[in-house]
């Protein structure tokens, strides 16, 4: 995927009926479906059953089996309900019938209210940092090949703030700032911002809570990271064409799970959104 038009259409979806809708799947070089595809896809398939003057405020999913790579995913939609001022759908997400992903959405329309939001953190602008790619260059030749490949043809362009040395081997405190936009100027309804928003919301996130507990940047061999669910709410409009903050901490690690948590800003410091997401990590024997 090189561009994010590519994925603009891989998020699309085909529409089979009124409520049942197929998606096809990023060929990851880790040979397994990426949960923010999945994510993106299943708030598409709710959103093209809600009135257009209805964005999506809040998501909450649950990941329940890793997703064949090679099989398309089907997307049931359920309308729970259309009120007044909200509207609810669940999403079921299925591989050869069998559920591997399922997500409930609220919808709002427009209104006026109270407003307010913390302060954005004081860290380092994007524009003289390096890119993900620029790092991996740097280091290609102790990075392993797929993971160069990711970086190489992701259609975002991430600059992390805190410095990455890949000899530098100490633990870390469970923070992580980086920033990121569309590597290019699109046009697309908010909606499809959303999406997209969605999509790179699962980046870097369950790394987060293994900072304190290995040594370097990479993660060590045997080391076993999966995603078990994912919450993420929508304050105020944005583009992802423009940079965006990405601020993320890990509050907690416990019983073989880590808990992690991020605040999505405008470079003028506007709060856009905000991510939760718990997953298993194992430590390789």
């Amino acid at each position: 995927m090189n561009n994010i038009q590519e994925l603009i259409k891989l998020i699309e979806l085909e529409k089979l009926s009124e409520n049942i809708f197929l998606g096809q799947n990023y060929q990851a070089p880790w040979k397994r479906v990426f949960g923010g595809q999945v994510l993106a896809q299943s708030l598409s398939a709710a959103t093209q059953t809600v009135d257009p003057d209805r964005m999506a405020h809040s998501m909450h999913a649950y990941f329940l089996l890793a997703g064949d790579i090679s099989i398309p995913i089907v997307f049931e939609v359920e309308k729970i309900r259309d009120g007044g001022s909200f509207s609810t759908r669940r999403v079921v997400a299925k591989q050869n019938g069998i559920a591997i992903f399922f997500m409930s959405v609220s919808y709002q329309k427009a209104q006026e209210g109270f407003d307010h939001q913390i302060d954005m953190p004081k860290v380092e602008g994007p524009e003289n940092l390096p890119s993900d790619e620029d790092v991996v260059k740097k280091y290609k030749l102790f990075v392993p090949n797929h993971l160069f490949e990711v970086i190489k043809t992701r259609p975002f362009e991430f600059r992390m703030v805190e410095k990455i040395n890949i000899f530098d081997l100490k633990t870390k405190l469970p923070f992580r700032h980086f920033w990121f936009k569309a590597n290019e100027a699109f046009e697309a309804t908010p909606a499809v911002h959303q999406q997209l928003l969605t999509y790179v919301s699962d980046y870097n996130l369950l790394t987060t809570s293994i900072l304190p507990h290995t040594k370097g940047p990479l993660p060590p061999k045997g080391l076993f990271m999966a995603s078990l669910d994912h919450g993420l709410w929508f304050h105020r409009d944005f583009k992802i064409d423009e940079w965006l903050l990405y601020a993320i901490d890990s509050p907690s690690a416990s019983n073989s799970r880590g808990f992690n948590r991020g605040n999505i800003f405008t470079q003028d410091g506007v709060l856009v959104a905000s991510v939760v997401q718990e997953g298993v990590i194992r430590a390789g024997k």
